[in-house]
């Protein structure tokens, strides 16, 4: 990305590190240009009033200049409204941000992901049951990424998939008719519905896009994704 100026581009902080005494390096994803990093200076000098707004979930208005890959803030104000998360939904927030930052490539521009992932965090922040958000948005952003789902059709026999059926799972390949299948067909059938009513469904997904998430990461672990699973077995 070569483009000197933006000027209030909405985005959101995904991952954020100390840099130098009062620096900031950010990783955040606006909504026209991607990910996107940029140095905000100075934000953590005692007087400073920008810090409390680069944080995680926070929706915001950002400018920043400079040709190079390393931007430079040079505004920021809150773009209202805001979802507050908090529980096991802040800790689910934190995987999301870890996906898009695994599963996007910096300055790689995808609106559907930035409206994907602000509809996903309003809803871990409302009343909608958690399981739900995530896998909607797991399936979103491996079909935006590049790595969709095929899940219509048995790749070995062509038919196509029958709700009676049990499959196995191939995330490149697709769906695999097997009497010990771990999927029924109407949970894959559920999915491209992306309807999560049924607790079946929910249970059959999760463990059908973590083998699909898990497979693209190629041996790379998500530390949100252990950080959920130790609260959950604590509550």
């Amino acid at each position: 990305m070569t483009v000197n100026g933006i000027y209030l581009q909405p985005g959101f902080v995904l991952q954020h590190r100390h840099f130098r005494e009062t620096s900031l390096l950010l990783d955040v994803l606006t909504q026209d240009y991607g990910r996107v990093s940029v140095i905000a200076k100075g934000v953590r000098k005692a007087k400073s009033k920008t810090a409390g707004l680069l944080q995680p979930f926070v929706p915001l208005k950002l400018s920043f200049i400079g040709k190079s890959e390393l931007k430079l803030l040079t505004h920021v104000e809150m773009d209202l409204p805001m979802t507050a998360l908090t529980g096991l939904a802040l800790y689910c927030g934190f995987y999301l941000n870890e996906l898009v930052c695994r599963f996007l490539y910096p300055y790689d521009p995808h609106p559907e992901v930035f409206i994907d992932y602000r509809d996903c965090l309003a809803q871990l922040g409302g009343k909608q049951p958690l399981e739900a958000a995530l896998r909607s948005f797991e399936l979103a952003l491996m079909e935006y990424s590049g790595y969709g789902l095929q899940l219509e059709y048995d790749f070995y026999h062509g038919q196509p998939v029958e709700a009676d059926k049990k499959y196995h799972f191939n995330a490149e390949q697709g769906p695999v008719a097997a009497e010990q299948g771990e999927f029924s067909g109407s949970t894959l059938q559920a999915l491209i519905r992306k309807d999560f009513t049924q607790p079946q469904v929910l249970s059959e997904a999760k463990l059908l896009m973590r083998s699909v998430i898990d497979t693209h990461l190629q041996g790379k672990s998500l530390k949100s994704r252990t950080v959920i699973n130790q609260l959950i077995k604590q509550l």
